[in-house]
């Protein structure tokens, strides 16, 4: 029998986890704004006057293909959905990824201003070590 003590454990697993997720959700969201994607997509389209519109949707379509992947909520509709959502994945993947280009553009400006122009292969060097490092903690820790 489940005791007050071990539905009050669960309900707190359940306020953190989700509050953890509403979390790591806004501030993905907030970065795909920061981005600029959206707000260039209206520029380029001329329809700036619904901004705040396809933000909403970039949301929505976060939330849902979440509760899709999460639920396993099945959608009956087989090959063609599957080749719609590749399309428009592709399409969010590659816009996003211009985005940050674009942005990456800020990093060697950076390092001219504060003259560390010298030392960047070191900090490249340190960071994939970092990341090399961190993946193998991770990993290593599941085998």
């Amino acid at each position: 029998m489940w005791t007050v003590t071990a539905w009050a454990e669960q309900i707190l697993l359940a306020v953190i986890g989700l509050s953890g997720g509403v979390a790591v959700a806004a501030g993905l969201f907030s970065f795909i704004v920061e981005l600029g994607v959206v707000a260039d997509f209206a520029d380029r389209t001329h329809t700036a006057e619904h901004i705040t519109f396809y933000e909403d949707c970039v949301a929505l379509g976060g939330i849902l293909g979440n509760a899709v992947y999460v639920f396993y909520i099945s959608i009956p509709l087989g090959i063609p959905l599957l080749a719609v959502v590749g399309l428009f994945s592709g399409i969010f993947v590659g816009c996003w990824a211009m985005a940050l280009a674009e942005i990456l553009n800020v990093f060697p400006v950076f390092m001219r201003r504060i003259k560390i122009v010298r030392y960047v292969s070191v900090f490249v060097i340190g960071m994939a070590l970092g990341k090399g490092l961190g993946a193998l903690l991770f990993f290593g820790q599941r085998w």
